[in-house]
């Protein structure tokens, strides 16, 4: 750009500007301009104030009204010497003056040229003096500042009147020169007027600010044609008003620098065809592309915030009533080294940012996502933010806009999840294993996170990045990575998952926008496509885009000059040849085979040693001869394109081109678990069918694409320059007017680079010069042949059409006859065309009207007639209609109520013997439940041999239906609950068997004690009675002997015997009442427990709970048996010292008795 730059301004003779038909009064060939009718220069007659300036009455041309009025009085004062008199009173002796609009009669100027003039500045910039009043080559020029300098007067541009300031046509202007076009566009660029006509070109300034220029109330304005200035809107309604009436194709080609506006200027044409075909609601789809678009395929660079990184031709298809009926997006080369490798000050593509910003929560802990700063591939260039864009907000856009075109929320997120896949992949890092540098990916959350994320293994994914499968001589062979292999593999699959990525997105919205059953055929397309690039360092992007951008400049000079002047002079025109740079040369450069910059570039591709500077080499050994293009040092070489010289640097030449993905990655890709790598994969194999030439097979494996990147891209330019080859194009030129991408900044050196690239000037002349119009002799006799007032005797089409000029007195000057088509300068076919049109519409008006009166009449004399036979067919038919509707309704009547009273008495017949039916068996079950009856009820037949068949409504018999299943299905309830009681009873009467055990068990042994305790009682009284007897025997006969010695013995013993008897007799007595309250106890619980038992079974009434009162026993039944234990252990205890009392008082008795035996025997 900086040798762009410094290239120096042309002198005056180089500047290839002045008009064709320009020259000064006296000059040679200044009769041409002088004529002798006051007519103006399209053929009307010259107005009042025209004639009076033409005749020097200056009192008639100055009025207010005037746009020349404020020359006239403000720079007749200029000259002291009489040199602007003098130049005015010559201008008298010009007749004929063009005034095709206020700001065309410029001619009368060239006097005021003579003391205005545009002079260079040794800084470039072009600056408007006074020339001052001097003599020989020599001029004196002052300038608005007060300075004065001497200047060579070969060096001076003539300017343009004030009056001419701001035009919006360039063609208006009396001198067509660079600082001419410059002023005239930063006029309306500090006024925020940003758009320009150029001829058939439409030129846009960016305003790097928003201006008020769109919206709903500019697009009626523009659709209404109440607006003619300028716009987007205005090329865009052309383009769909041609598509209508000619039926062919269009194109809007936007061009321009990165920078320039070219992504909004093509989304404010789509915005105008939304509006003008929309209806369907395909159209807010269409718009809606564009942020998911610019979010996937733009990236801020050092000249543009938003700058397209990959070209994209949309094709918007029509149906025949002008409605929008579907689009296509056709997308050219994508930058996919940006995804790996950031120049400093520039950022990956948005979508990456917007994705770390704005993701939601569950999202982002589902990819694990972190901030853009720390991911690698994102932080390489330290910038992470535009001003004033929200990329979170952006975000939210692309999902809503991803919603419209209709991507499923699962393919979304899957998308999402290939975009955190790439962004981790950069954080995949590598440690070398061996002495050879062969090295492996750490397992650390980089690779586990991208393993997950694309649905593979982590060890299948290690030995992708790591390893590369060859075959050699039918053998397999494995062969390990070094480090800088592992990284390029690396890069490699990143920057592959990102183009499939983008080419399946663009795919998904095609499916969204197809077109529908009405498309016709017609159709516009609007190419947005990269810019003209030249930066400090060029590489193989720009090298592919400026090609690009040499095929398009060829592309507009064919229509613009090459076809318009070929045209011409296949006709025989009379016609001056405009000169204009061809690029021809340059195409040359990069398209010849076998010695073109693609074909070297391919070749030196296919060697397996080849390298970057063996191409450069190359290069220089086979090109140094071609005028466009100059060897550097080292690896660069230098083009020479339309647009100026570019440098460029070939590292990375070999590479980008080859753009090599192993099939070990293809095959980890293939083998994942989620479809979109497996949809990658497959794409990738499709693409690798076609069979390798050249030695690019044996230099390592399959590779992805067997095409070279720039082969396939000449491709589908080639493709591209075909479709818009059968288009009729409307371009759109798009100027930068400053680096800093500042508003209010208007840089002249860099636009003036700009119009020299895009050719403005050159279209200019060729546009005012030339015939923009031009149609056949057949198709015009055809359609403006109804117009002749006269019939014409001949049918030939070219009589007609001169017939047609005649009538209608087009001058001579306006239009010329070729051999098989007219050609018109520009307005003209626009007279005609609106003669035409008013024509048609009177003659529908009145055909219309006409119609409309006949119709009416015969529509008024069909009604009558049609009304009085109406009237007599409907009264007979509706009198026998009557009659016989009047015999049916009595017929009718009658069998309805024979009918209903019959219906009615057998739905009561049967809703009755259902009904007694229901009931039997109802009661029947109650009975049986209540009574515990296991009989079944049998249901006898009717009497008689044959039984009465009876008719039952469906409806009533389904209701009977359904009563019997809910009637059943309570029966199966309440059966179910009395089984769950018969159990309860059924362990009650189990634990109350066990109960009566264990008290019968008592009983026993209670019994066997009381029995021991009365066999004991009775012997112990037999024994008591012996003893008496016999010591009453013993006492009467030895009372006296031992009446002395055993008084004392004898009292005490026998006071002893009579306290034990005591004791014994109550011991006997308690134990009879114990034996007594167990028999009471035992009868009161058996008869209670009996008579719950018998309650709960039903077979006794009584209004009380069984269990609550079965429980409330049985707690009465655990106290007393826990108090009678008591007690009955109480009286075992007095029983046991009875007993030991009775066994010391037998033995005080045997003692005693053996003394005294022993005494008596002694």
């Amino acid at each position: 750009m900086s040798q762009m730059k410094s290239k120096g301004s042309p002198s005056l003779q180089s500047i290839k500007s002045l008009p064709v038909d320009f020259s000064f009064v006296g000059s040679p060939g200044n009769e041409r301009m002088m004529a002798a009718d006051s007519t103006s220069g399209n053929g009307t007659p010259l107005t009042e104030a025209e004639e009076g300036y033409a005749s020097g009455n200056d009192n008639v041309y100055r009025n207010n009204e005037s746009p020349y009025s404020r020359w006239t009085e403000d720079r007749t004062s200029v000259g002291d010497d009489g040199e602007d008199l003098k130049a005015v009173s010559s201008f008298k002796s010009l007749g004929r003056l063009p005034v095709d609009s206020k700001w065309s009669d410029t001619t009368p100027y060239v006097a005021k040229k003579k003391l205005t003039s545009w002079f260079q500045l040794p800084d470039g910039n072009w600056e408007l003096g006074t020339i001052l009043p001097t003599s020989g080559n020599e001029t004196l020029i002052s300038f608005a500042e007060g300075k004065v300098l001497t200047v060579d007067s070969k060096n001076l541009v003539p300017a343009n009147p004030d009056i001419l300031d701001g035009v919006d046509d360039l063609m208006q202007l009396s001198y067509l020169n660079e600082p001419s076009v410059l002023y005239n566009l930063q006029y309306r660029y500090d006024r925020e007027m940003i758009y320009t006509k150029a001829g058939p070109v439409l030129v846009a300034v960016n305003p790097f600010k928003k201006v008020p220029l769109y919206g709903n109330d500019y697009i009626e304005a523009y659709k209404r044609k109440s607006v003619e200035s300028p716009h987007v809107y205005a090329i865009t309604d052309t383009a769909m008003r041609e598509m209508i009436r000619d039926e062919v194709n269009q194109s809007i080609i936007i061009s321009g620098e990165s920078g320039a506006g070219k992504t909004e200027t093509a989304k404010i044409a789509m915005q105008y065809l939304a509006a003008l075909g929309g209806g369907s609601g395909i159209e807010y789809e269409i718009l809606k592309t564009n942020p998911i678009l610019e979010a996937f395929g733009n990236a801020k660079t050092l000249r543009n915030n938003n700058s397209s990184r990959f070209g994209k031709l949309i094709e918007i298809h029509f149906s025949e009533t002008g409605k929008l009926s579907g689009a296509e997006i056709q997308t050219f080369l994508l930058e996919k080294s940006r995804v790996v490798q950031l120049s400093e000050g520039e950022r990956s593509y948005h979508i990456f940012y917007q994705l770390c910003a704005g993701a939601p929560p569950i999202l982002r802990e589902k990819l694990n996502l972190k901030n853009a700063n720390e991911f690698n591939y994102l932080r390489q260039s330290n910038c992470y933010s535009i001003s004033g864009v929200d990329d979170a907000e952006q975000f939210h856009v692309v999902m809503e806009a991803m919603d419209i075109v209709h991507v499923s929320k699962e393919d979304q997120e899957s998308a999402f999840a290939m975009l955190a896949a790439v962004l981790w992949l950069g954080n995949v890092s590598f440690t070398v294993v061996d002495s050879e540098n062969h090295v492996e990916p750490v397992a650390d959350e980089g690779l586990t996170n991208v393993a997950r994320l694309i649905g593979c293994k982590v060890e299948e994914l290690k030995l992708a990045l790591s390893t590369r499968n060859m075959i050699i001589r039918n053998e397999n062979i494995v062969q390990k990575l070094t480090l800088s292999q592992a990284i390029d593999t690396r890069d490699a699959l990143a920057k592959s998952i990102y183009s499939c990525l983008f080419d399946w997105l663009v795919e998904q919205i095609n499916k969204s926008l197809a077109v529908g059953k009405r498309r016709t055929g017609r159709s516009i397309s609007i190419l947005d496509i990269y810019g003209f690039e030249s930066f400090e360092r060029n590489s193989f992007e720009q090298f592919c885009i400026n090609y690009a951008n040499e095929r398009l400049q060829q592309h507009f000079n064919r229509h613009l000059f090459k076809l318009e002047q070929e045209e011409y002079i296949y006709n025989g025109i009379d016609w001056t040849k405009v000169d204009f740079e061809d690029n021809q040369d340059c195409l040359n450069l990069f398209e010849k085979k076998p010695l073109g910059l693609l074909s070297l570039l391919d070749e030196e591709s296919t060697f397996p040693n080849g390298t970057d500077m063996t191409f450069a080499n190359k290069l220089k050994q086979h090109l140094n001869s071609n005028a466009c293009f100059r060897g550097e040092r080292g690896k660069a070489f230098m083009v020479s394109h339309y647009a100026g010289q570019v440098v460029y640097d070939t590292t990375g030449f070999l590479e980008k081109n080859r753009d090599l993905l192993h099939l070990d990655s293809i095959q980890l890709l293939s083998s994942c678990t989620c479809h979109l790598p497996k949809a990658f994969a497959s794409s990738l194999l499709t693409q690798s069918e076609k069979p390798v030439i050249g030695a690019l097979h044996k230099s390592g494996g399959a590779d992805s694409q067997k095409l070279s990147v720039a082969t396939k891209f000449k491709g589908q330019l080639f493709q591209l320059m075909q479709r818009l080859e059968k288009t009729t194009p409307h371009f759109i030129r798009c100027i930068k007017p400053n680096d800093v991408q500042s508003p209010g900044i208007y840089n002249q050196g860099l636009v003036l680079q700009q119009l020299r690239c895009c050719g403005v000037l050159e279209v200019v002349r060729i546009s005012r010069s030339g015939f923009p119009t031009k149609m056949s002799h057949q198709k015009f006799a055809r359609r403006y042949g109804f117009l002749l007032l006269d019939h014409v005797a001949s049918q030939d089409p070219l009589r007609v059409s001169v017939a047609i000029l005649h009538q209608f007195n087009i001058l001579p000057d306006m239009y010329q006859v070729g051999y098989t088509k007219l050609f018109f300068r520009t307005g003209q076919i626009g007279i005609l065309e609106d003669t035409r049109n008013r024509t048609l519409h009177g003659i529908l008006r009145v055909q219309s009207s006409f119609r409309g009166h006949q119709v009416r009449h015969y529509v008024k004399d069909l009604r009558r007639g049609i009304a009085t036979l109406q009237s007599f067919v409907r009264g007979e038919k509706t009198r026998e209609e009557y009659a016989v509707l009047l015999e049916r309704h009595r017929a009718a009547i009658s069998i309805q109520k024979q009918i209903k009273g019959r219906n009615r008495r057998k739905r009561f017949n049967n809703i009755y013997e259902a009904s007694v039916l229901i009931q039997s068996v109802i009661r029947g079950w109650m009975v049986r439940r209540c009574s515990g009856d296991t009989g079944f009820l049998q249901f006898g037949g009717r009497k008689g041999a044959e039984q009465e068949e009876v008719l039952v409504k469906s409806s009533f018999l389904a209701e009977m239906q359904r009563r019997v299943l809910r009637a059943e299905a309570a029966l199966r309830e309440k059966e179910e609950e009395n089984d769950v009681l018969h159990q309860r009873l059924q362990q009650y009467e189990n634990r109350w068997s066990e109960y009566e055990l264990k008290m019968k068990s008592m009983e026993e042994v209670w019994q066997k004690q009381m029995r021991s305790l009365q066999s004991s009682l009775s012997i112990a009284k037999r024994s008591l009675a012996f003893d008496d007897s016999r010591r009453n025997s013993d006492a009467s006969t030895n009372a006296i002997e031992d009446s002395e010695s055993s008084y004392d013995r004898g009292s005490n013993f026998r006071a002893q015997e009579s306290s034990g008897v005591r004791r014994m007799n109550a011991g006997l007595s308690v134990i009879s009442r114990l034996a007594e309250e167990f028999e009471q106890r035992s009868q009161i619980f058996g008869d209670d427990a009996k008579f719950l038992v018998e309650a709960k079974s039903g077979q006794v009434d009584a209004n009380l709970d069984p269990d609550q009162e079965l429980r409330r026993l049985r707690q009465m039944f655990e106290a007393w048996k826990k108090d009678y234990g008591s007690r009955l252990r109480e009286t075992k205890v007095i029983l046991h010292k009875l007993g030991n009392e009775e066994g010391s008082a037998n033995k005080a008795r045997k003692s005693w008795w053996g003394r005294r035996n022993s005494l008596r025997f002694s």
